[in-house]
């Protein structure tokens, strides 16, 4: 389904991987992802003490849920990130900007004290909208 990135002259450019707002002409179906982390499929933790091999983890297991629902990357109209370290803003989005292209969803990033475990550096949930089969 087309999305749209919506911009104003009133806002500065987002200075990362992300839009403002995203439109989307909703008649498909909503897929909810739950928050993503670096967790490999055989458990183990990808990249620890390493936010770009962490981010690239969180990002294909985005993908690879995004796909089992039937869509793809560019499905995804908005993403939430937690990261444990907020001045790790563009080393994420450099990694970002290899899975999210224009138009690009909507983002918030916020800063946590703590995840699930230590070791996670950063979480990431989305919301897809998929068109109808």
């Amino acid at each position: 389904m087309p999305k749209t990135q919506i911009s104003s002259p009133k806002l500065r450019q987002p200075p990362g991987v992300f839009s403002h707002a995203t439109a989307i002409e909703a008649t498909g179906r909503l897929v909810f992802i739950s928050g993503m982390t670096a967790r490999c499929a055989d458990g183990s933790i990808a990249g620890i003490g390493d936010i770009s091999a962490q981010t690239r983890q969180v990002c294909e297991n985005l993908k690879a849920a995004v796909e089992a629902a039937g869509g793809t990357m560019d499905d995804i109209c908005r993403v939430d990130v937690f990261v444990r370290n907020i001045e790790q803003f563009d080393a994420i989005h450099k990694v970002r900007a290899e899975y999210f292209k224009a138009p690009l969803p909507a983002s918030t990033m916020v800063e946590v004290a703590k995840m699930v475990s230590p070791d996670y550096l950063i979480e990431i949930n989305a919301i897809a909208v998929l068109p109808n089969a």
